[in-house]
């Protein structure tokens, strides 16, 4: 079975999950040949090791703290908080407390 990507003018919910936070999985929202927007997990500890992305990208705070590791600088990214990257920049996060970020990926390929 696919997986159901938003349509265009489709509203998608955003909100922090809460009390679900811990049980829910990542999840791609929108995907097309230029943009990509998910939804990522990042329990306590966990980590997503350093990489890079082909596109400028986005990274939001939706609910909890992250470690957001870019250019061997370490940030504390929060609930409300976002940052952006340029193409190919090499990036890390990490789960300071249960949180879930969204992520938008405008690609490179033309």
């Amino acid at each position: 079975m696919a997986l159901h990507h938003a349509a265009s003018g489709e509203i998608v919910n955003i909100r922090p999950l809460g009390k679900e936070l811990k049980q829910a999985i990542s999840i791609t929202l929108v995907k097309t040949d230029h943009l990509q927007v998910f939804r990522y997990i990042l329990l306590k500890g966990s980590e997503f090791a350093e990489h890079k992305v082909p596109g400028e990208i986005t990274v939001q705070c939706l609910e909890g703290v992250v470690e957001f590791t870019s250019r061997g600088r370490k940030q504390t990214l929060r609930a409300g908080e976002f940052v952006y990257l340029t193409s190919e920049d090499p990036h890390a996060l990490k789960g300071l407390e249960d949180a879930s970020v969204l992520v938008t990926i405008v690609s490179d390929k033309r």
